[in-house]
C-alpha cells in the first residue's frame, strides 16, 4: 500500500483542446497540483529533505527554515511533518491566507515579512536567522537537490508520456529547479528539443515567476540550458488562467496561466510540434485573492 510520498510525481500529461490556436501543435498541461501537496514544489521539497536527512545536515536540535513565495513551503511543511523534523517558513506578508494557513496546518511556523522587500526581503530574513545559528536553509535556490529530482522524475515522465516526440518544453521560471532538471534530461535524449522559460515582462507581478536582479539569480541556474526566454504579461496570465479553468476546466495559477500563455505564442511560430507546459499548482491557492474576480 502506498504511503504519500510514493504519490509525489508521476502527475497526468494531458492534452489541450480549446486554447490552442495552431491545430498542428499539440499543446500538453503536466498537471503538477495533482501532487499531495498540490503543487510541482512537493518534488524538489522531497529531494531536498531527503538529501540533507541523507547527509546528515538535519541534526537533533537544528530547525529548518526556507523563504518562499508560498508553494515550496507548503510541501516542504507537509513533508517535513512526515520525517518529524521542525520547519520555520518565511514568505512576503501578501501571500494568500490559504497558503498560511496550509502551512500551519502541517505544523510549520510562519513568518511574514514586508511586501515591499518582495522575496529578497524574505531571502535576507532567512539568512539572517541561519547566520545566528541553530537553523539549516535548504536554499531551493541554491540546491542541486532541487533540480536533480526533476532530472530523475518529471524529465522521464515528460519523455516516456510523450514517446520521446516532445519538440518544445515551456516551464515558468522561479528557483529554475524545474527548468534545469527538466532541461538536462531531455537534451540527453534529444538535444533538439527547444526549452523555454517564461519570465514576467517588465512591472508585471505573476507570484512563481522572477525576474531575478543578479544578486539574488539562483545557483542553479545555468542559462545556457534554456534555448529561448518568453516574456509574459500580468494581464495575459491572469486571462490564461481563467481559460484554462472554463474552457479546459484546468483550475490553476497565475504561473501556470503565463506558461500556457507562452505555450500558444511559441505554437504560432511554428509548423507543427508537441509542447509541454508545466501546470504549477492548484488555482484554490489563489481564491483570496483577486485572481478569479
Amino acid at each position: 500500500m502506498a504511503g504519500i510520498l510514493d504519490l509525489v510525481g508521476n502527475t497526468p500529461l494531458v492534452e489541450l483542446k480549446h486554447v490552442t490556436i495552431n491545430k498542428n501543435v499539440s499543446i500538453y498541461a503536466k498537471m503538477e497540483g495533482n501532487n499531495p501537496g498540490g503543487s510541482v514544489k512537493d518534488r524538489a521539497a522531497y529531494g531536498m529533505i531527503k538529501g540533507a536527512l541523507e547527509r546528515g545536515e538535519i541534526t537533533q536540535g537544528i530547525k529548518l527554515i526556507e523563504a518562499t513565495s508560498g508553494n515550496t513551503g507548503i510541501a516542504l511543511a507537509m513533508i517535513a511533518s512526515l520525517f518529524g523534523v521542525e520547519i520555520e517558513i518565511v514568505m512576503p506578508e501578501d501571500a494568500t491566507r490559504e497558503r498560511v494557513l496550509t502551512m500551519q496546518a502541517f505544523g510549520a511556523k510562519v513568518i511574514l515579512t514586508p511586501k515591499e522587500q518582495s522575496m529578497e526581503g524574505a531571502i535576507d530574513y532567512a539568512r539572517k536567522q541561519v547566520a545566528a545559528g541553530g537553523y539549516l536553509m535548504l536554499n531551493q535556490f541554491d540546491n542541486p537537490d532541487n533540480a536533480a529530482m526533476h532530472y530523475a522524475t518529471t524529465g522521464p515522465e515528460i519523455w516516456k508520456d510523450t514517446n520521446g516526440k516532445i519538440t518544445h518544453f515551456v516551464s515558468a521560471m522561479g528557483t529554475t529547479g524545474t527548468i534545469m532538471g527538466v532541461s538536462a534530461y531531455l537534451k540527453e535524449q534529444n538535444p533538439a528539443i527547444q526549452i523555454v522559460g517564461c519570465q514576467p515582462s517588465e512591472g508585471s507581478h505573476i507570484p512563481g515567476i522572477r525576474k531575478w536582479p543578479e544578486a539574488y539569480l539562483p545557483k542553479i541556474f545555468k542559462r545556457e540550458r534554456i534555448d529561448r526566454t518568453i516574456e509574459v504579461d500580468e494581464a495575459d496570465a491572469r486571462i490564461m488562467a481563467k481559460r484554462l479553468a472554463r474552457e479546459e476546466a484546468i483550475f490553476s495559477g497565475m504561473s501556470s496561466g503565463g506558461s500556457v500563455y507562452a505555450g500558444i505564442k511559441l505554437s504560432t511560430e511554428i509548423e507543427s510540434g508537441i509542447i509541454v507546459c508545466i501546470i504549477c499548482d492548484r488555482g484554490d491557492r489563489y481564491l483570496s485573492s483577486d485572481l478569479f474576480d
